[in-house]
């Protein structure tokens, strides 16, 4: 099997779900409904990519279709919410710095799933 094509194949298989918000904090509810759906957010495998940005790795389209669902569910009452799904190949083009400085990005380790 040629390996290079089964590689290329995966790149754009694999995918990245992105979670965007911007919560209200003004009332002790609303912080209380933000620190429950970041919670949520971390309870199913997400990690803070930057404060109102968390994301995940999914190993299909259809696994990360899983998870979006999840998010979905976990909605808060108030706030804007954006889910993005992006392939493997495109997360590994974005360029990240801290101020002026480019960093290689902390790619999450592989995590085996079972269902």
């Amino acid at each position: 099997m040629n390996t290079d094509r089964f590689s290329r194949l995966n790149e754009y298989r694999i995918m990245w779900v992105m979670v965007l918000f911007d919560l209200p904090t003004e009332t002790k509810k609303d912080r209380k409904n933000a620190a429950t759906f970041r919670k949520k957010l971390l309870n199913d495998g997400f990690i803070m990519f930057q404060f109102s940005i968390y994301m995940r790795f999914s190993t299909s389209r259809e696994n990360a279709e899983i998870h979006i669902k999840r998010v979905k569910k976990a909605l808060p009452p108030l706030g804007k919410i954006g889910i993005l799904q992006i392939t493997d190949k495109q997360f590994g083009m974005m360029e990240v710095f801290h101020s002026k400085k480019k960093v290689e990005l902390d790619m999450p380790s592989m995590q085996l799933e079972m269902f």
